[in-house]
């Protein structure tokens, strides 16, 4: 976690934006964005120089070539404004929308893709070397701290209006993350991902859990070109999402300009092991725009119950999924409602339901939601569905989601990890599991609230005549004392 000075000095950044004329969030994030990456390309080519000294070899592959020199973060810095400024412009910026290669090559990165069309707009020279010179004194040591500036950079998305709606809490994501553990064979997607922040937190999460995945050789090159899948239609999201993975060590992600939805995105089946994803809520679409064979597991408009759907085809028999569905999905009496929920229970493998606060989302969206988790089979193979009634996510539920001591998230991950069909009976606990046929028989109703059982405590009151023996006896006090005060102002 970053400290509060440099929460503090991220703030200040935020703040001379603004106050230099770029109001815009998601344009502020991408011009920071450009500036971290230039820092960043400065110190892995320092890096690499310090690694070919110690060796007494050339540098391999250089970032900087020797007429590159001063495009490096620590070269022009400290240069004067004006001067900083038409160096960054000129030849700093185009040397940074090149670095992933020609956009127009058929193999580009998804980062030479997403840059192509970027553009510098900060807009003074006097803005410019302020910027770069609270973000020289911001500590960016190593990879967790760099992640956790970028993330809360992000997170002032969520005070931008409808561009919040592209933000999951990453307290949130990390928990999805760890229900589905995923392996260093995985192929991981987000279909619509954003600003790749599940895709991200799969990414730290295997660096953590499996340290020795990028020592192999074939593991380290799954997770750099093979592991991570996203796809997105919003080209400033896309561009923040792919410089999100590379500020996080994933290079060559395959992140595409497309609607998941459409028939465009339609080749996209039969291919992930992994599925971890918040997708628009509210949305509607024409059938004619969506691929054909979505509306065959429900005909419908409503973009969350398509992306469940999605979801489904696109993973590999095997393949788990978590997302995140309005609560909605769960309890809709539509026929497309009943039928996504019918193909979860017996077609496929229903692993579990999270029900979550209405504030997980606040300020810019209090709408109910749950986490759906499931397994595609084609062949059924629901026995019990594990349910969790969170109360809590660590964080306070109105608009301001200040920290607090409650919190679920450790518990549900804890349960979900020990979850077992003979203990989990008791439908008064926080968790528990519900025969596959008592949901069948109630509609392939989702809700927790269809099967908690809710203890009331009986509380017992005095008699009537008590009561009015007591009132009677407080009224004869007030009595007295109005007595004994009018007696000391006579």
């Amino acid at each position: 976690m970053i400290t509060g000075a440099i929460k503090s000095q991220v703030d200040k950044l935020w703040d001379a934006f603004w106050s230099g004329g770029i109001s815009n969030g998601l344009t502020v994030i991408e011009q920071i964005t450009y500036l971290l990456f230039a820092r960043r390309l400065d110190e892995l080519h320092t890096a690499k120089e310090a690694q070919a000294n110690l060796l007494g070899q050339p540098i391999e592959d250089p970032i900087f070539n020797k007429r590159q020199q001063r495009l490096r973060w620590s070269r022009f810095k400290d240069l004067e404004a004006k001067e900083m400024y038409e160096l960054f412009r000129d030849e700093v910026f185009p040397f940074i929308k090149q670095i992933g290669g020609n956009a127009d090559d058929p193999n580009a990165t998804a980062y030479a893709r997403f840059m192509k069309d970027a553009v510098f707009v900060i807009p003074t020279p006097s803005l410019l070397e302020r910027v770069v010179t609270m973000i020289s004194d911001i500590p960016m040591d190593d990879r967790d701290t760099k992640g956790d500036l970028y993330e809360y950079l992000l997170s002032h998305l969520q005070h931008q209006g409808r561009n919040g709606q592209f933000r999951t809490p990453r307290h949130v994501i990390r928990m999805m993350v760890e229900m589905m553990a995923p392996t260093p064979t995985d192929v991981i997607a987000d279909p619509a991902c954003g600003t790749c922040g599940f895709l991200v937190a799969a990414g730290e999460y295997l660096r953590d859990t499996h340290p020795k995945m990028l020592v192999d050789k074939r593991q380290r090159s799954h997770f750099q070109q093979g592991m991570f899948h996203g796809a997105d239609f919003d080209a400033s999201m896309l561009r923040i999402g792919a410089m999100n993975m590379v500020l996080h060590g994933i290079d060559r992600p395959d992140i595409r300009d497309v609607d998941s939805l459409s028939t465009d995105g339609g080749e996209v089946r039969d291919r992930y092991t992994v599925v971890l994803a918040n997708p628009p809520f509210k949305g509607s679409l024409n059938y004619d725009e969506v691929a054909k064979d979505l509306l065959q597991v429900g005909k419908t408009k409503k973009t969350e119950l398509l992306f469940v759907a999605l979801f489904l085809q696109q993973l590999k028999v095997g393949g788990r999924c978590a997302a995140i569905v309005p609560d909605g999905v769960l309890f809709g009496s539509s026929k497309a409602h009943r039928d996504i929920r019918q193909e979860l229970v017996e077609g496929q493998k229903l692993d579990g339901v999270v029900s979550m606060p209405s504030g997980v989302f606040k300020p810019y969206a209090g709408v109910s939601t749950a986490v759906l988790l499931f397994t595609k089979t084609n062949s059924g193979g629901t026995d019990h569905v594990w349910f969790y009634d969170m109360a809590a996510d660590g964080f306070s539920l109105d608009d301001k989601r200040d920290p607090v001591d409650a919190n679920d998230i450790p518990d549900c991950i804890k349960r979900w990890q020990k979850r077992s069909a003979k203990k989990d009976t008791d439908r008064t606990a926080k968790a528990f599991m519900v025969p596959a046929q008592e949901i069948i028989d109630n509609k392939y109703d989702l809700s927790i609230n269809r099967y908690k059982e809710i203890e009331y405590e009986e509380v017992e009151y005095d008699p009537p005549e008590v009561i009015l023996d007591e009132l009677e006896k407080l009224e004869a006090e007030i009595a007295g004392d109005l007595k004994e005060l009018r007696g000391m102002l006579s």
